[in-house]
């Protein structure tokens, strides 16, 4: 509630050397790589890594602030693939293969996102781990 002071610059100071935005420079250039989404009823993780398996960086629904149920949303699962995708091109990837693991919402909404940079999807390959035989049956009751 109190007084705002307000300065201004002379001209001396506002002559002063300006000097651009940094522009971020990649460590390494990568043409290539693995997107690897998993995708479940209550979050969307996604992780981008090499051809070699090794993580580059990563991110998922609620590393970005999404609480809840929101998390498991396709919404969520499109910002956490804008954002892997701003990412990847900034290293210069050209193409990925995809590896999609988990039934939830956010499958195809990442991989559109991902591809709105520019980045080639060579494959799709689903790795959705299915139970061969299921839990063990419960003992009958006894009564």
């Amino acid at each position: 509630m109190g007084k705002t002071k307000i300065t201004t610059k002379s001209t001396e100071e506002a002559g002063a050397e300006v000097k651009p935005a940094a522009t971020r420079t990649p460590k390494k250039k990568i043409t290539s790589g693995i997107l690897f989404i998993d995708a479940t009823f209550n979050n969307t993780k996604v992780l981008f890594g090499d051809k070699l398996g090794n993580t580059l960086f990563w991110s998922s629904a609620g590393s970005l602030g999404f609480r809840g149920a929101k998390k498991g949303t396709p919404f969520a699962a499109s910002k956490v693939g804008d954002l892997i995708g701003d990412k990847a091109a900034t290293l210069g990837v050209k193409d990925s293969d995809v590896v999609v693991k988990g039934v939830g919402s956010g499958r195809e909404p990442v991989i559109r996102a991902f591809m709105a940079h520019g980045i080639e999807i060579t494959s799709i390959k689903d790795a959705t781990p299915v139970p061969h035989n299921g839990p063990k049956a419960k003992k009958p009751r006894r009564v």
